[in-house]
């Protein structure tokens, strides 16, 4: 079992969890392409989490939490509310470790994500699609069945196991100017931020968000909390509002919050469909769009670009 951390994830801890999730997961690899160096006139490096484990970066997190957990806590389950990601990746982990995962899902949740919930064994509750009916819905939930909470982002282990992510990267390449990385919640931005202060401390990290979601920029630029109120945007994984947890280390390690319009994210989510051969999901594509927005000179400078995820419902498309 591995040491809780209640304090802000240090070096040794992200090791740590970057060891201890490594037999479940994938180091993903890296990738580049000579068209989008072209674009931008710099080297890009695309650290491809949209091949892990459930499709997306959430794996590393949910792996790392259940690995703290204790043989009668496992032995209780884990519980969480997420429409997404998290919900996969945590059903699949807790299948991994022959715990049970009772997973919270609003009604109009896509069938894709419902789907590959139950495909992992996860046991769905499904409530109104609102925050407050995901809520009570998770707390009826945990009374009942004595499980873990574990949170998709509001929490240092999913913060630690998200941080390998930028730590394999950093590894995988030389020298980065920039980092490129989404923001929702913040567990990977905050988790990426801490891995680049101790690895690559020169490399600045910025963060990417849609327009029509843009409460971590306003939480940055005013240095104040900001929630996220009826956002509104393709990229479906970045719409929930920054954790008391992500949001103070944000502040700290961040360079910048820039945002971006829906049809830049679009456009470059398809150049990456087109041009790399690869599927990533439109919030993967938020980072990318930054970077070919020119709002940061990457002429001659390299720069890491992490595409968050893979989990498409190939019935919706952006473009279709």
């Amino acid at each position: 079992m591995q040491q809780i951390t209640e304090t802000i994830p240090d070096k040794q801890t992200i090791a740590q969890a970057a060891a201890s999730i490594a037999p479940y997961i994938h180091q993903t690899p890296v990738l580049s392409s000579a068209y989008l160096n072209q674009l931008v006139q710099g080297s890009l490096f695309f650290k491809c989490e949209n091949f892990q484990k459930a499709g997306a970066f959430k794996s590393r997190g949910a792996f790392n939490t259940l690995l703290s957990l204790g043989k009668d806590e496992l032995k209780a389950g884990v519980a969480t509310h997420s429409s997404g990601n998290h919900a996969q990746a945590l059903a699949r982990a807790a299948m991994i470790l022959n715990a049970e995962a009772y997973i919270v899902m609003p009604r109009t949740a896509p069938k894709v994500k419902v789907d590959a919930v139950k495909a992992y064994g996860g046991r769905i509750t499904f409530c109104e699609p609102t925050l407050e009916a995901r809520e009570s819905a998770l707390e009826e939930v945990i009374d009942k069945t004595g499980a873990s909470l574990v949170h998709p982002y509001n929490d240092y282990r999913i913060i630690a196991g998200q941080a390998s992510c930028a730590m394999e990267l950093l590894h995988q390449t030389e020298k980065l100017d920039y980092i490129f990385c989404p923001v929702g919640g913040g567990g990977l931005l905050s988790g990426t931020a801490l891995s680049a202060n101790y690895w690559s401390p020169t490399t600045k990290v910025i963060g990417c968000e849609p327009k029509g979601a843009d409460d971590a920029y306003r939480s940055f630029a005013t240095r104040n909390f900001v929630p996220s109120i009826n956002p509104k945007t393709v990229a479906d994984g970045l719409l929930t509002s920054l954790g008391s947890l992500t949001f103070p280390i944000i502040l700290k390690y961040v360079n910048e919050i820039i945002t971006i319009g829906e049809k830049e994210i679009i456009t470059a989510m398809r150049l990456v469909w087109e041009r790399m051969k690869i599927i990533i999901e439109p919030s993967a594509a938020v980072p990318l769009a930054v970077a070919l927005s020119g709002k940061i000179d990457l002429k001659g400078k390299r720069a890491g670009i992490i595409f968050s995820g893979g989990n498409v419902d190939l019935n919706a498309l952006p473009w279709q």
